[in-house]
């Protein structure tokens, strides 16, 4: 089985689509895929479907969206056109496994997005550590490839979902950030400017990005503009929640007044993602992503 859900969902069993249009058995699917190989319990599925005011039928229906989704896989499997290794005789009840307590997905040796992404992205991480920045670079750029669009971008998400989409958004920013920190190290301050513009704008209190574009302004000949940059953050943190810049960010600033045009600073220190486990809680998109560094 085949998952991709940094994007579109997309679910294929021999190469046949087994993703339903239906709202809510399309959230029942993205949940067991983002959690393929492992047992989502019912209360999770339930939660995700009906928050807290499930209806007294919640079990059952439940059972009918497995069915639905059972359906579409017994479908694949039988007209699949490109069987992988040792998926002759598999059953729908195979793919979709019922366990005490919940559901599994069973991936049976396919691919996975999400898990192509963690490999890359602790490839990355590992460069960094090593100091092989033009590795970092590489094996960062290409886990972030993997990405088109927002985790679960068609799917309609609840409670579950959300929290998800947000851990992996937070996972993305991580190697985001650090595969900007590799192209600084190897003087690539010029190429990174125009995708450092629309990341401020967007994450307007992230203060690692914030740090990256001062740099690579600075380095690119516009002083002027790396000191309005830390400005511009200063209002936003000021007034947004109540905080200043960090003394790492008052340091930054401090070292690009006093900087000759020659003599730009250093990169600020990488900042260490977090761990990155399969699943893990997640909080919000918006605050984690303020100090990645800390």
């Amino acid at each position: 089985m085949d998952i991709d859900v940094l994007g579109a969902l997309d679910v294929r069993e021999n190469g046949v689509s087994v993703a339903p249009t239906a709202p809510k058995p399309r959230q029942v699917l993205a949940l067991l895929a983002v959690h393929a190989d492992r047992v989502v319990p019912v209360a999770s599925l339930i939660e995700e479907l009906w928050s807290a005011r499930p209806p007294r039928s919640a079990r059952t229906t439940l059972q009918t969206y497995v069915l639905q989704l059972r359906e579409l896989i017994g479908a694949a499997l039988a007209r699949g056109t490109a069987p992988g290794p040792g998926s002759g005789g598999r059953t729908a009840k195979d793919v979709l496994v019922t366990l005490p307590g919940g559901y599994l997905l069973a991936a049976g040796g396919g691919t996975s997005d999400v898990r192509e992404f963690d490999r890359l992205a602790g490839l990355g991480y590992r460069a960094m550590d090593a100091g092989d920045f033009q590795g970092a670079s590489r094996s960062l750029g290409a886990a972030l490839d993997l990405w088109s669009g927002s985790a679960f971008a068609d799917v309609q998400t609840g409670a579950q979902l959300t929290m998800e989409a947000r851990r992996l958004e937070e996972g993305r920013l991580c190697a985001l950030d650090q595969r900007i920190e590799a192209d600084l190290r190897l003087g690539r301050h010029r190429e990174v400017l125009a995708e450092l513009t629309v990341l401020t704008s967007r994450y307007r209190n992230h203060e690692n990005l914030h740090a990256q574009f001062m740099i690579a302004l600075h380095r690119s000949g516009r002083r002027g503009e790396a000191l309005n940059a830390y400005t511009h953050l200063r209002t936003t943190l000021s007034r947004d929640l109540g905080l200043e810049p960090s003394p790492r960010l008052r340091r930054l600033q401090h070292s690009i007044l006093m900087a000759a045009p020659e003599s730009p600073p250093d990169p600020p220190a990488p900042a260490r993602p977090p761990p990155h486990p399969a699943a893990r809680p997640h909080t919000s998109e918006h605050h984690p992503t303020q100090h990645p560094s800390r």
